[in-house]
């Protein structure tokens, strides 16, 4: 992967500079096109060098300010924080600031100019709509931006595209509002006449087409780094379905991120600008189809390299003909498998499962006896223990952190089930009621009341939603 991340740094240079060359003949085009091409290339220069300074210093915390993001501590959200810790360990980087944007629409970006320097921020939206497992997912793709140094190059190359587009838009005003007498003062000094016109015709052509080469530029490399980081988040988790399923929820939200735009919609793990929305541009995306994102992390079952996530990409035919990596980088992970992470099978646990991750999660609530004990078997695959057939409360799954709701009229009332001592199950009824340990029975009332614990003997299950 070191490989794939020199690669990847040696190509953003190299496309860096190509922009940058862009805007130099761009400067120089109009102005000679307006007498003094000299002139234009030292200001196509100088504002060349001071966005990139301002992007390379300060990029970050503008995209930040921009986004209206907020950084947190620890205490605010604490699976948020776990989970940063853990892929940033993975990743064998610094741990990154976090950020949460005030918005319901779910989407995550990072930024940084290094891993020293990085940020994520996640929206809260995100945290609300989002299991562990794909948070977890979320969070492993940013880090692999983080990672693979896409964060930088992504920033100065976005701000090369705006500075470029924004040259081509006042010189193209400038022409059409002053009626195409660009160089006319000077027509009729020495290098006037034909030649002038000729400089005239090549700087309205590139004014016109350099925003489109500069974008396709872009895009082609954004949306490679896109396809690298899922990859990369794979290797962090060995769980590609968190990821595939965080997208799916992503992607399907109608919300609308009203922060986000154009210059930093191509940071966000999912395009934040909606087809349906007066802003969303059809000149290209800066990802790749969502769809085939998901088919490929859940075409991967041989293991979780980025050889593996090549097999399957190249397996159903989804992404550019090339391979995201070198040949050395794909022989190396031949050479070093990683096997995938194998997760509970949603509703088909087998008895000896069932028994033997409820009596862990028994004993993390406090419950003595877990043979007999009532339980909720949460989508995550893990079973939620209950102190009672007809409990009434939030009950909080330790491993995930979804919410079950057991008050009074609630749908997942139902779905209550007790263990019994050869390790099956069976549907809970009313004449199996049995009291809550030690009148521990409880429901919060209030605002805050479908985030608390069912019963007050809890804190260390309350607590592993930290962990």
């Amino acid at each position: 992967m070191w490989e794939a991340i020199r690669r990847n740094r040696r190509a953003s240079l190299v496309l860096v500079f190509l922009m940058a060359a862009l805007l130099m003949g761009l400067g120089a085009a109009v102005g000679g096109a307006l007498g003094a091409w000299g002139v234009g290339l030292i200001v196509a220069s100088a504002v060349w060098l001071t966005m990139s300074l301002s992007a390379w210093f300060g990029g970050d915390g503008m995209v930040l300010w921009a986004s209206g993001a907020k950084r947190i501590t620890h205490a605010d959200a604490p699976q948020l924080f776990n989970v940063a810790e853990e892929m940033s360990i993975a990743a064998g980087t610094p741990m990154p600031a976090v950020y949460i944007i005030d918005d319901t629409a779910p989407n995550a970006f990072a930024t940084g100019r290094s891993p020293e320097k990085a940020s994520i921020a996640v929206t809260k939206g995100l945290l609300a709509k989002l299991t562990r497992d794909e948070l977890q997912g979320v969070i492993a793709h940013e880090m692999g931006h983080v990672r693979n140094r896409d964060t930088l190059y992504l920033t100065l190359v976005g701000i090369l595209v705006g500075t470029i587009v924004l040259l081509c838009d006042l010189y193209l005003r400038a022409i059409w509002y002053g009626g195409g007498r660009g160089g006319s003062r000077r027509g009729s000094g020495r290098g006037g006449g034909p030649a002038q016109a000729v400089l005239i015709v090549v700087a309205i052509v590139l004014a016109i087409v350099a925003p489109i080469i500069a974008r396709l530029m872009y895009l082609a490399i954004s949306r490679r780094r896109e396809y690298l980081a899922d990859a990369t988040a794979v290797e962090f988790t060995r769980y590609p379905e968190g990821l595939a399923s965080a997208l799916e929820k992503i992607s399907g939200d109608k919300e609308v991120l009203e922060v986000a735009n154009r210059a930093t919609a191509h940071l966000y793990i999912v395009n934040p600008v909606k087809p349906f929305e007066e802003r969303y541009s059809a000149l290209g995306s800066t990802h790749p189809p969502v769809m085939e994102r998901v088919a490929i992390l859940r075409a991967m079952s041989a293991g979780a390299t980025v050889r593996d996530y090549e097999q399957a990409r190249h397996g159903i035919g989804a992404g550019p003909r090339r391979n995201i990596v070198r040949r050395k980088t794909l022989a190396l992970a031949a050479a070093n498998p990683a096997p995938l992470a194998p997760r509970p099978r949603v509703g088909t646990l087998s008895p000896d499962e069932l028994k033997a991750r409820l009596m862990h999660a028994a004993g993390q609530a406090g419950l003595a006896s877990p043979a007999g004990i009532y339980f909720l078997l949460c989508a995550c695959g893990s079973p939620v223990p209950v102190p009672g057939a007809t409990a009434r409360g939030v009950f909080q799954c330790v491993r995930c952190g979804r919410l079950h709701d057991l008050r009074e009229g609630a749908a997942t009332s139902t779905g209550v089930r007790r263990l019994l001592a050869d390790g099956t199950s069976e549907p809970a009824g009313p004449a199996q009621a049995e009291p809550a340990p030690g009148g521990a029975e409880t429901s919060k009332s209030g605002e805050d009341g479908s985030r608390a614990a069912a019963f007050e003997g809890t804190d260390p299950a309350r607590r592993a939603d930290a962990s």
